[in-house]
């Protein structure tokens, strides 16, 4: 049977134990899905995993907000990244909230008719590119730590699995079907609608220093949680020489947020510097990964680990000059 797994395979939720099992625990309370592919991708690495769950869940889930809001910012966004699998996940959950005729005006590809929606869905969509002013808000300043983590959570949700799953989330791509994509909305409800406790997660997390949250999180479970991602994601650099590091960091340092083009060398080729290619697909398209790629960089010490955490440095990178961007940028008016 096939799996929406790519490149690697995760162990089955059973097997799971100590922390990867405590994460598996609170998706299937908070998140409504006992195994989401998102996650279970990351269950090779669980430095990666319980960060990353943390991060979303004490933003689109636990934070304040409305859920409908916060969905359309992560549909935009996902967009934006031209990831199929997010894409068509926050249009079931926009069904899960209940404004199914939303869901499905967006799924066909159109701007919601309400303002204030259409607004968070293009904010959404415009914070892929870095220096791209955050404010004027399209949301109350009160709840920015929970959508501005949203939006960062999804950069980074998005590159993982645009790199690492296939692109259908239900078998045989049943999710095509409007009716279907309403099912599995419904069936998420009752999780969507319950109100979460805000920093649940953050027990999860390695209780060593993380450094600084950042300022636009304010004192809320947001921060430590983005805080602790950048620190597992960046531990990845070292799977790369230092002139490998050099040439990645440079080259997300200068990116402008545009998708690169395909007849542009962006890239340096796989047969010489394949570890610093699949870091930069990672980060600016991660959609573009092959199995060609993957298997010019592993050596028989690059286990699905290596992997993991070698895709999250890189998509962490672009996550990191979007966020840095942040604070050079304008307030709007």
């Amino acid at each position: 049977m096939s799996t929406p797994f790519r490149f690697t395979e995760p162990l089955p939720a059973k097997s799971a134990t100590g922390r990867v099992a405590e994460v598996y625990g609170q998706l299937a309370q908070d998140f409504g899905l006992d195994e989401p592919s998102t996650f279970v991708v990351l269950t090779s690495a669980p430095a990666i995993l319980a960060p990353a769950w943390a991060l979303l869940r004490e933003s689109l889930i636990a934070g304040p907000g409305s859920r409908t809001g916060k969905e359309l910012v992560a549909l935009g966004v996902s967009l934006a990244n031209k990831c199929p699998f997010c894409v068509t996940a926050h249009t079931v959950l926009l069904h899960a909230t209940g404004d199914h005729a939303l869901a499905e005006r967006v799924a066909r590809g159109e701007t919601p008719e309400d303002p204030a929606q259409a607004r968070l869905l293009e904010w959404g969509g415009r914070s892929r590119t870095p220096g791209a002013p955050p404010e004027p808000y399209p949301f109350a300043r009160a709840e920015a730590p929970a959508y501005l983590g949203t939006a960062l959570s999804f950069h980074f949700i998005n590159r993982i699995a645009s790199a690492l799953l296939v692109e259908r989330i239900l078998p045989y791509g049943a999710e095509r079907i409007r009716a279907v994509r309403s099912l599995v909305g419904r069936s998420l409800a009752p999780a969507v609608r319950r109100r979460a406790t805000p920093g649940a997660s953050l027990a999860l997390l390695d209780g060593g220093a993380c450094g600084p949250a950042p300022g636009w999180a304010a004192d809320s479970p947001v921060g430590p949680a983005y805080a602790a991602l950048r620190e597992a994601a960046l531990m990845g650099a070292g799977l790369l020489d230092a002139d490998d590091q050099d040439l990645v960091r440079r080259t997300v340092r200068a990116w402008d947020g545009a998708h690169p083009s395909l007849t542009r060398q962006a890239f340096p080729g796989r047969a010489e510097r394949p570890g610093a290619r699949l870091a930069l697909l990672a980060a600016l398209a991660p959609y573009r990964i092959t199995e060609e790629d993957v298997v010019a960089w592993r050596r028989p010490e690059h286990s699905d680990h290596c992997l993991v955490h070698l895709v999250a440095y890189g998509a962490f990178l672009a996550v990191d000059r979007i966020e840095s961007s942040w604070a050079r940028s304008p307030a709007g008016t």
